[in-house]
């Protein structure tokens, strides 16, 4: 993955490029990087949620900064039927958003995270933040609104929380990884920033992107075989 095509299209416009020596784009992601888990009983648990290995290349002439953010786009709007064993969530169900991770002013001399660098475990009432390591900054991921109304878990989740979906969803959930090469040195937000609020603030600054994507399900009748 880290070798491979020229940087160049056929038109001759710069590539920015990202990916993963965790597994290969588009595939399904390994359960260690998931917040998630089935254990050998059939029971739900948390994982290793381990942040994945990333790397990139052929940033944009005039990069200052770097974003990180990863997204999954097939989580049910509505939440009151998820995780019964008796019955499964359509495929056909409408589908929201929901921010794994959001990760600001990463310097441009930087051009991997090591696996596990940012997140080792599920940490109940959230992982501090904003100060995330090479001097950037985490923004809130979206189970701080899953369990704000939860008494045991509510709180403010920083930094990269992975797939955990629930274990009666029809559909596979797909995850994506991007990068944006940024113009500024420092993303103009502030405080316990959101995903959607870095989404926001990337207008006119991005220079350039990459994407990176895996697939990931909880549900027995949709994983693949292991042989």
């Amino acid at each position: 993955m880290g070798s491979g095509s020229a940087p160049w299209d056929n038109e001759r416009a710069w590539l920015m490029r990202l990916w993963s020596d965790n597994w290969a784009n588009g595939e399904p992601i390994p359960e260690r990087f998931a917040a998630g888990r089935l254990a050998a009983d059939g029971s739900v648990g948390f994982g290793d949620n381990l942040s994945p290995h990333l790397a990139w290349s052929h940033l944009p002439e005039g990069t200052r900064s770097l974003v990180l953010m990863c997204q999954d786009f097939d989580v049910p709007g509505r939440t009151d039927d998820v995780n019964p064993t008796d019955r499964e969530i359509p495929a056909e169900r409408e589908r929201v958003d929901f921010f794994h991770w959001v990760l600001v002013d990463l310097p441009p001399t930087l051009s991997s995270l090591a696996e596990g660098e940012c997140s080792r475990g599920f940490t109940a009432r959230g992982k501090p933040g904003p100060q995330a390591p090479h001097g950037a900054r985490h923004g809130l991921n979206d189970y701080t609104g899953w369990f704000a109304k939860d008494v045991v878990m509510a709180g403010r989740y920083f930094g990269y929380d992975g797939p955990f979906p629930p274990v009666n969803d029809a559909l596979v959930h797909h995850c994506v990884f991007a990068l944006f090469a940024l113009s500024v040195e420092r993303l103009p937000v502030e405080g316990a920033f959101t995903g959607a609020q870095v989404r926001d603030a990337l207008a006119e600054r991005v220079l350039g992107s990459a994407t990176h994507s895996g697939t990931y399900t909880l549900n027995r009748r949709l994983r693949p075989v292991r042989v």
